[in-house]
């Protein structure tokens, strides 16, 4: 088998949402791949910051902040936050009609104070894993800042937008759409319908950021395989020369997937990488 990049989301795919402990199997299943010459990169909405605790695993790169920072090794290949005006932009029009927001640089992420009692509130919305990720992460004090520290010097890499409507987004996305991706999850509880999502520069995405991996090291798309379970993942699925979505995941990405495997907390990325071919 030649050489295959393998590019892995973490919450929800690589670790139960929120978490920075993968499953021993998974785990075996990498280091596996590795010692059979495959490449295993992450490839996540987090930055780098909220991702670096999976580092000390031995990863061979990352694409971060959902294309935004990529790296192959030390080297650091791609690097494009947003504007200081956009980032101000973005934060007036949100506030302005209530909705919650985190922004992320690649040292920190900044939250508004009262998100916690928002998706305290919003305990129903089960079953999304960017949701569960936040949950988890205020619940474990995961180097979360208040809003107040954010002092706009810092560049930012994404905002990560949640509330209650879809209208409360319409200023922003009139201000912003044209530079700006809304990426808005599946509802996945109709009877607590909390919207979340997150602004993603339309100069990166997921996708782009495995392409970037792949020109810099000479290895085709047809040989990248990437793992997934939200809609944020959807530009790595349709990049990646086979594309697996976990069976936890979206119901709109399963149907975008080459194959489903099974879930996060059922070993689903060893037995993948396996049939595969990946790992012994």
């Amino acid at each position: 088998m030649s050489t295959k990049l393998i590019f892995l989301d973490i919450d929800g795919t690589l670790t139960e949402a929120g978490s920075n402990t993968p499953p021993d199997s998974a785990l075996r299943a990498i280091r596996s791949a590795q010692a059979k010459g495959h490449k295993v990169f992450l490839c996540s909405g987090r930055n780098y910051a909220m991702l670096s605790p999976l580092l000390k695993y031995g990863f061979d790169g990352v694409v971060a902040s959902a294309g935004g920072y990529v790296t192959v090794g030390s080297e650091v290949i791609y690097d494009h936050p947003m504007t200081a005006d956009q980032a101000k932009t973005a934060l007036d029009s949100l506030h302005a009609e209530g909705v919650f927001c985190t922004v992320e640089t690649k040292g920190a992420t900044y939250g508004d104070e009262d998100l916690g009692s928002f998706l305290a509130d919003n305990a129903g919305a089960k079953g999304n894993s960017e949701i569960e990720r936040w949950r988890k992460a205020l619940a474990e004090s995961l180097n979360i800042r208040p809003m107040s520290e954010f002092d706009g010097t810092d560049p930012v890499y994404k905002v990560v937008i949640m509330c209650l409507r879809d209208e409360q987004l319409a200023p922003a996305r009139n201000l912003l759409e044209k530079d700006f991706d809304f990426v808005i999850q599946e509802i996945s509880d109709p009877a607590h319908p909390c919207l979340n999502g997150e602004l993603i520069n339309r100069a990166f995405d997921k996708g782009r950021g495995v392409l970037r991996v792949c020109e810099y090291l000479g290895v085709p798309v047809e040989d990248t395989i990437g793992f997934g379970d939200s809609m944020n993942d959807i530009e790595m699925i349709r990049t990646v020369g086979t594309s697996v979505c976990m069976a936890n995941g979206s119901k709109a990405l399963q149907k975008e997937s080459d194959i489903i495997c099974p879930a996060v907390t059922e070993d689903g990325l060893a037995k993948a990488f396996k049939d595969l071919g990946l790992s012994e």
